[in-house]
């Protein structure tokens, strides 16, 4: 069995063949998933929907459990193998209805990708007086992959997918105050910590579930504009971040990060599906490739795309510690027992 990546023991690149301006297409050229089951959350729009398309375009049976029916509907028209069932990540009880009703087909569930996510909101809470950004972006995966693992482990050979971000270098876990129940709200801090939270988990699954055959990968998909994710900044705050021109258009350019879709959704499949990662796990992933370690020595404020190095992994996103503490404050959380 390969060694772990606590403290990013294998946060190395391995020379994928691919790079920044791959596409999701380039990456599944030669893989068959035919015979495979997929789930991916937020399956339905940006890089989500781009991902279904390409798994199902590889033979793929994809299940898209989305919050919004109808929209998810009329985005996945024309898609085969594709099915939609009802689910929202700040609902613990429809977790658990959409996750009995897959456990209950007896179907494997070969690729779990956790897509789904919510970027900058103004502070919002959910029923349980969660923050909505670690709700959606962790806790609500969390909850969702501890459901689904009796099909992840029936599939023996299966990999979970946690799409994070260079946002995490923004923030790690406040353990103390995960929600900001007492300590002033910070959008960005709530978006940075739930970012790293994916990473954290992905290196603790990635150990605990190798075992039976799970592995488990996080990545950073590029800056990619053209989805939901925006909603809530503004045109400035998007030119801050050197993803519009000062005329307010999209910048392409995936040296620096700044990608389309299809590009942004190639590290994704990458992680999922290619057979380069057979033996490594526990990794964050960024340009089609396992990324490096960043030493963390610039304030990432300072770091916006086109203008400086937008790369690579935080240690704090890595540390074998910070991992095994949010499992357990996970668990607490979601008052759940993710025994493996």
């Amino acid at each position: 069995m390969s060694k772990n990546n606590y403290q990013g023991m294998l946060q190395h690149p391995i020379n994928s063949g691919f790079g920044a301006a791959s596409n999701s297409f380039d990456v599944i050229k030669g893989i068959d998933l035919n015979g495979k089951v997929a789930v991916v959350t937020g399956g339905y729009a940006g890089i989500g929907l781009e991902t279904t398309r390409i798994l199902a375009m590889a033979g793929a049976t994809v299940v898209v459990p989305a919050r919004d029916v109808q929209k998810a509907k009329k985005n996945l028209e024309g898609i085969a193998n594709v099915s939609l069932a009802e689910m929202n990540l700040m609902d613990p009880t429809s977790i658990d209805a959409f996750a009995e009703a897959f456990l209950n087909t007896g179907q494997a569930l070969h690729l779990l990708i956790n897509n789904a996510g919510i970027m900058w909101p103004p502070l919002k809470r959910d029923a349980r007086g969660y923050e909505s950004q670690f709700s959606t972006n962790h806790l609500g995966h969390f909850q969702l992959t501890a459901r689904l693992w009796p099909a992840l482990k029936r599939a023996g050979n299966a990999r979970v997918i946690n799409v994070s971000s260079w946002g995490h270098h923004f923030a790690s876990i406040d353990f103390e105050d995960p929600n900001f129940e007492r300590r002033e709200y910070d959008t960005l801090l709530g978006y940075g910590q739930s970012k790293t939270a994916n990473i954290l988990f992905s290196l603790e699954l990635d150990e605990r579930g190798k075992h039976y055959g799970v592995r488990a990968y996080s990545l950073h998909p590029g800056a990619i504009v053209e989805t939901d994710l925006g909603r809530d900044l503004s045109v400035e705050k998007l030119q801050s971040l050197g993803v519009y021109d000062a005329e307010g258009k999209v910048i392409h350019d995936p040296a620096t990060g700044r990608k389309n879709i299809a590009q942004g959704a190639s590290t994704t499949v990458w992680c999922a599906t290619s057979p380069q990662l057979d033996n490594i796990g526990g990794v964050y992933c960024e340009n089609t490739d396992v990324a490096e370690l960043d030493p963390g020595e610039a304030d990432p404020a300072m770091r916006v795309h086109g203008k400086t190095k937008i790369a690579g992994v935080m240690p704090y996103a890595v540390d074998e510690q910070n991992a095994k503490q949010l499992w357990l404050m996970s668990e607490n959380l979601t008052d759940l027992q993710f025994n493996i």
